[in-house]
C-alpha cells in the first residue's frame, strides 16, 4: 500500500504516534487510508451540504474495510463573485485547488482518494489533481439544485440575473425581481441549469470517473446520499485492483465526454477545462476536435438557459447514461472504455433507456444536427473562439454589425443598461483574458443585461474573457490570442464591422490586412490590472484560453 510509506515498520513509530494523537487505532492505521477531499464551505450553495455527503462517503469506506481521512480545499462561488473584482480569482482558483491536493496527497501518501466536489472551478481543479497524481480516485458531486417555482413557472439563478436587465428596461417591477430573488434558488446544490458546474459533473460521469447518476441526481434526494456511500465502497475496489485515473481517462474517454457535452449543450467553459484536464494526463486535445465530434453528435437536450428543462428533468428522463446510450449508435462513444464502476461504458449502458423524449429528443428529431458548442476561427480569433451555438437564436447564427468596444466588463455594463447599445451592435469586451484580466472573468452580468434589455436576439457579445454556463444568445468567448497577448481583438476600433458565421465556424474583422498591420505597429497592450499577490503571479504563468489556460510548463 502507498500509505505504508508513512505508517509501516520500526522507523515509522513516530508517524503512527501522530496518528494515535488524533484517535486512530492500530486497526484503523493498518487498513488502506483513503483521502476524502471535501470542498465544503459556507459561501457556495453547491457546497453547503457537502459535509453530509462526505460523511456518507466515509461510511462507505468503512463498510468496505478502509479508513477515511478527510481534508479540505477552497472554492469560489462564481455567482457571488460575479460582476466585481472577485470573479478574477475564480478560474485562477482551479490551479490552486489542483496544487493543494497534489501537496496533501504526496506529503501524506494515501492509498486512494474520493473527491467530494461541486461547482465551477472546483470540479475541474480536482479532476486535474486526480490525473496528475494518478492514484486510485473516484468522484462524487453534491448534485444539482432543484429549480425554483414562482407563479406556476420554473425559475433559476439566470432568471434573477436577467431580471436586473428587465427592471432597468422597465419590463419588470422591482417587487417582481424581489420575488425572483426569494424563489429562484430553493436550496442546496449546484445551480439548476446546464451551467458550468452541472456541465462538469456530467462530463465527469461521461469520462468514467464518476458513478452513473453523479451528474444529475438532485442534491436533496436520498439517492444522492446512497450514491456517496457507494462511491466510498467503490474506492476500496479501485484500490484493491489498482485502477488508476489515467487508465480510465484515456483519449477515447475524453472523446466520450466531448460527445456527451455536445448532445447536452453544455457550458462553453467545458472547452476551457477539458483540455486542461487532459493536459494533466499527457493528452493534447486540439480545439478542432470539438468541432469534429460536434459534426457527428446532434444536440438532443435544451436545458436552462437554452431551454425550459433543468437537471432534475434530465435525471428523471434517464440521465447521462440514457444520453450516452442514444448517441452510442452514432459511433461517437467508445463502449470499451473502463469506468469507476469496474465495468466498461458498454456494460454500464445495458440497462439505460430514455424515459422522457421531451427532455432527451430522439436522434431523428434533434434540436440541431450538430452539437451544442462550436469553435470559430478567423482573423479576429486565429487560435479560436467558443460559442454555445445551441443557445443562439437562429437569426443570429449569421450576423454582421458594428463593433462597440470596451476595455473591461465594468465599462460595458453601464452602456448596456443605459440603453446605449442598439439592435445590430456587436459588443466587444477585451482585456478580460487569462493574462489580461487577469483571471478570465465570466461575463454573465453583461450577457444577462443584454437578455434582460430584450437585445439577446439582436446583439452579439465578443470577448477574450469567458461566459457562464448560464449565458444564452450570440455570446462568443475565449477569443485567442487575447488582447494582452497582442491578439487581433486588441486592434478592433469603435465602428469596425465584424462578421459572424457560426454554421461555417468563422469570425471575421472586416478590416484590410494592410490596415491591421498598420494598427499592429502602434499597438501597446494594457498591462494586467492587478500587479501584486497571487493574480500577478498567475498572469505571468498562465497560457492562452486555446490551450485550457493551464500554466506554462
Amino acid at each position: 500500500m502507498r500509505s505504508d510509506l508513512m505508517k509501516k515498520g520500526l522507523e515509522r513509530a513516530p508517524h503512527r504516534s501522530l496518528f494515535k494523537a488524533m484517535g486512530y487505532t492500530d486497526e484503523e492505521i493498518a487498513r488502506p487510508l483513503i483521502g476524502v477531499v471535501n470542498s465544503a464551505n459556507e459561501i457556495i450553495p453547491g457546497h453547503i451540504h457537502l459535509d453530509i455527503i462526505a460523511e456518507d462517503v466515509k461510511s462507505g469506506i468503512r463498510m468496505a474495510g478502509g479508513t477515511p481521512v478527510e481534508f479540505p480545499v477552497i472554492g469560489v462561488c462564481d455567482g457571488i463573485a460575479m460582476g466585481h473584482t472577485g470573479m478574477k480569482y475564480s478560474l485562477a482558483s482551479r490551479e490552486l485547488i489542483a496544487d493543494s491536493i497534489e501537496i496533501m496527497a504526496i506529503a501524506h501518501p494515501f492509498d486512494g482518494l474520493v473527491m467530494v466536489t461541486n461547482c465551477d472551478k472546483i470540479i475541474p481543479g480536482m479532476l486535474m489533481a486526480a490525473l496528475r497524481l494518478n492514484i486510485p480516485t473516484i468522484f462524487i458531486s453534491g448534485g444539482p439544485m432543484l429549480a425554483g417555482a414562482l407563479e406556476g413557472k420554473t425559475v433559476d439563478l439566470i432568471s434573477v440575473f436577467e431580471g436586473v436587465g428587465k427592471v432597468k428596461s422597465r419590463r419588470m417591477k422591482e417587487k417582481e425581481l424581489k420575488a425572483l430573488e426569494d424563489y429562484a434558488c430553493p436550496g442546496c446544490g449546484s445551480c439548476a441549469g446546464m451551467f458550468t458546474a452541472n456541465s462538469m459533473n456530467c462530463v465527469t460521469e461521461a469520462l468514467g470517473l464518476g458513478l452513473p447518476g453523479n451528474g444529475t441526481v438532485p442534491a436533496v434526494q436520498a439517492a444522492r446520499r446512497r450514491l456517496a456511500k457507494l462511491a466510498g465502497m467503490k474506492i476500496m475496489e479501485l484500490v484493491k485492483k489498482n485502477v488508476l485515473p489515467r487508465t480510465i481517462a484515456t483519449l477515447s474517454a475524453f472523446k466520450n465526454a466531448i460527445a456527451v457535452d455536445m448532445a447536452l449543450g453544455c457550458s462553453t467553459n467545458t472547452v476551457l477545462h477539458i483540455p486542461a484536464i487532459a493536459h494533466e494526463a499527457g493528452i493534447t486535445l486540439d480545439l478542432d476536435l470539438f468541432n469534429e465530434i460536434s459534426k457527428k453528435t446532434p444536440n438532443l437536450c435544451k436545458l436552462s438557459p437554452a431551454g425550459q428543462h433543468h437537471l432534475e428533468d434530465l435525471d428523471a428522463a434517464g440521465g447521462i447514461q440514457a444520453v450516452m446510450k442514444d448517441v452510442s449508435s452514432l459511433g461517437v462513444i467508445d463502449l470499451k472504455s473502463l469506468t469507476v464502476t469496474g465495468k466498461t461504458v458498454g456494460e454500464n449502458l445495458k440497462g439505460a433507456r430514455v424515459l422522457n423524449r421531451e427532455v432527451i429528443r430522439p436522434l431523428d428529431n434533434p434540436y440541431t444536427k450538430e452539437g451544442g458548442i462550436a469553435i470559430l476561427r478567423g482573423n479576429l480569433a486565429p487560435d479560436g473562439a467558443v460559442v454555445k451555438q445551441s443557445a443562439v437564436a437562429e437569426n443570429m447564427l449569421i450576423n454582421e454589425g458594428k463593433a462597440r468596444v470596451f476595455d473591461s466588463e465594468e465599462d460595458a455594463i453601464p452602456a448596456i443598461l443605459g440603453g446605449k447599445i442598439k439592435p445590430g451592435d456587436i459588443v466587444v469586451i477585451r482585456y478580460e483574458g487569462p493574462k489580461g484580466g487577469p483571471g478570465m472573468r465570466e461575463m454573465l452580468a453583461p450577457t444577462s443585461a443584454i437578455a434582460g434589455m430584450g437585445l439577446d436576439t439582436t446583439v452579439a457579445l465578443l470577448t477574450d474573457g469567458r461566459f457562464s454556463g448560464g449565458t444564452r444568445g450570440a455570446a462568443i468567448g475565449h477569443i485567442s490570442p487575447e488582447a494582452a497577448e497582442e491578439g487581433p481583438i486588441g486592434l478592433v476600433k469603435e465602428g469596425d464591422i465584424i462578421a459572424i458565421d457560426i454554421p461555417n465556424k468563422t469570425i471575421t474583422l472586416k478590416v484590410s490586412p494592410d490596415e491591421l498591420k498598420k494598427r499592429q505597429k502602434t499597438f501597446k497592450p494594457k498591462p494586467p490590472a492587478i500587479k501584486s499577490g497571487y493574480l500577478a503571479r498567475y498572469a505571468k504563468l498562465v497560457t492562452s484560453a486555446s490551450t485550457g489556460a493551464v500554466f506554462k510548463d
